[in-house]
């Protein structure tokens, strides 16, 4: 049995631009056209899943103001 998702976007035309948003992560993209809009987005998806995948941890500020 295959499993499937549904996913839903905004496509909205704003100040001259197609603006693009998740509505599941609120990850949002814009672009001069819609199919730039959209490819933005896909670009803007696949990279935050693969920074939730990555195992590695960010590092502690080891600056004063941070201390």
């Amino acid at each position: 049995m295959t499993k499937t998702t549904s996913q839903s976007i905004r496509l909205t035309h704003e100040d001259d631009k197609w603006v693009a948003v998740d509505n599941e992560t609120e990850i949002a993209s814009q672009g001069n056209t819609r199919r730039e809009a959209l490819s933005n987005l896909d670009e803007a998806l696949e990279l935050t899943r693969k920074s939730k995948k990555s195992k590695s941890e960010a590092r502690k500020p080891d600056t004063p103001w941070f201390k």
